[in-house]
């Protein structure tokens, strides 16, 4: 592994991204092919796809729309017009899709899909709006939610569904239980999931997410002093209004150990740890370290935070970096982190990397004994999450794309601008923090390659030789 070394150094400086067009009909229409395709592979004659406001993911991939206080169903047939079924307030909403506008998508007002004591009027039940959509006893059903389970975790893995019992219910009694499936893993698993491999509009999407996200990051170190509270803090990051993927955390002081903790009020104070991230759809930035100017500030115990824990730490990011190749097994990557950076001493519990998308995790393809190979288009997050009783934690979570020759060379031809801030920044992570960084890294946020171990000393980072 790579040794490590402080040095004192300011931020990298890029261009900021134009703000991306919405999702456009053609690569809708690509996207609903897609799932006609996979449709045809399971032998179904519907695919309905379930969201609301957290479990927004896959909704937004197929229809460009992402239910906005409510819940939304789509129902896909192998021909004729998908239905986007939604409550009150997304009805107007719905426009944001490009298939809608174009009248490729009907819109369906079902007003049990709105907020409680809203009005009812139009007593059209969801099942029967379903219902019309042509399914009949013995049809084969996939049905999408947000997760599926394994043999381990249901007795009938294949028919647990995890979206609310009126449309699981409703479905059942429509064509039988046993003809019900579980279809999440069509959109979401880690190999064969139609989200598991990004695009170039995507790419070029997530990577204004990413730079928001860092800037704000930015915002807030550079500004961080004693005396102010969390809110202060939070609120001179100046977050940009992009919609969150998960709740901002900022946990320090009384809530330090409150890892998914937001801000209350609690006051900066010199010498303790603090964790804190923004995540916007399609990016995740997250950084731990100590309420310091430098080690002198920290506790006695944890005055060699850098040399025990943050940079040994670091030196096991470029490792894993260094495997962010095509080809690669993802049990693999995981054996590597647990005997570069042991449990216990890391405390690492969670994957060591996962896919992001529109939401924050998708799934991995990295995991204990995982056979999964690492592909070309899969987006990365570098969620390597260590923690420790004494030394608290420390954090370079970033999102990166592996890509091989042919995609950068279709990044390029289509947001070369997007490429050349992606080399910019990779050139920064290997030349001048010294990551192991392969060609086939592009890194997406202005952040990447930049972990500070004391907050109040922000052009301090951990580098690598």
């Amino acid at each position: 592994m790579r040794t490590h070394r402080l040095i004192e150094i300011d931020w990298p400086e890029y261009s900021m991204p134009v703000a991306p067009a919405r999702p456009s009909r053609d690569s809708l229409l690509a996207n609903l092919s897609a799932m006609r395709a996979a449709m045809d592979r399971r032998g179904y004659t519907h695919l309905v796809v379930y969201a609301d406001r957290e479990h927004f993911g896959n909704m937004l991939w197929a229809t460009g729309f992402d239910p906005r206080f409510e819940e939304a169903v789509l129902v896909i047939k192998p021909s004729g017009k998908p239905v986007l079924i939604v409550g009150n307030e997304c009805y107007d909403y719905t426009q944001v899709s490009a298939l809608v506008v174009a009248g490729d998508v009907r819109v369906e007002r079902c007003q049990s899909l709105s907020l409680l004591s809203q009005p009812r009027g139009d007593r059209r039940r969801l099942l029967d709006i379903v219902a019309a959509e042509g399914f009949k006893q013995g049809d084969k059903v996939g049905v999408a939610g947000w997760k599926y389970y394994s043999p381990a975790e249901a007795e009938d893995s294949v028919h647990a569904l995890e979206v609310p019992s009126i449309l699981a219910d409703g479905l059942r009694k429509l064509v039988g239980a046993a003809n019900v499936e579980n279809a999440t893993d069509i959109f979401m698993h880690p190999v064969h999931g139609l989200r598991a491999r990004v695009t170039v509009d995507e790419i070029a999407a997530f990577e204004f997410s990413n730079s928001l996200a860092s800037a704000a990051i930015k915002r807030m170190l550079f500004a961080m002093k004693p005396g102010m509270t969390d809110l202060e803090v939070y609120a001179a990051g100046q977050v940009a209004g992009l919609p969150l993927g998960c709740h901002s955390t900022l946990s320090l002081g009384a809530n330090k150990n409150l890892g998914l903790g937001g801000p209350t009020g609690e006051t900066v104070v010199a010498g303790g740890p603090m964790s804190f991230n923004v995540c916007h759809f399609g990016s995740n930035i997250a950084r731990s370290g100590w309420l310091a100017s430098s080690a002198r500030d920290l506790p006695r115990a944890a005055q060699d935070y850098v040399d025990a824990f943050a940079g040994p730490y670091i030196a096991g990011v470029s490792e894993w970096l260094s495997m962010m190749k095509p080809g690669v097994v993802g049990g693999d990557v995981h054996a590597m982190i647990a005997q570069k950076l042991p449990f216990e001493t890391f405390g690492i519990f969670l994957n060591p990397g996962h896919l992001i998308h529109h939401d924050e995790w998708l799934s991995s393809p990295i995991g204990e004994g995982s056979t999964d190979e690492l592909a070309s288009g899969m987006y990365m997050q570098i969620d390597i999450i260590p923690s420790h009783p004494v030394y608290g934690s420390s954090r370079m979570e970033e999102g990166i794309v592996i890509a091989d020759s042919k995609l950068q060379a279709d990044l390029r031809a289509r947001y070369p601008d997007v490429l050349a801030r992606c080399l910019a920044r990779r050139d920064f992570m290997r030349n001048v923090m010294g990551f192991d960084v392969p060609d086939t890294v592009l890194p997406l946020s202005d952040s990447a390659g930049i972990v500070p171990p004391f907050f109040f000393a922000p052009h301090t980072l951990i580098a690598l030789s």
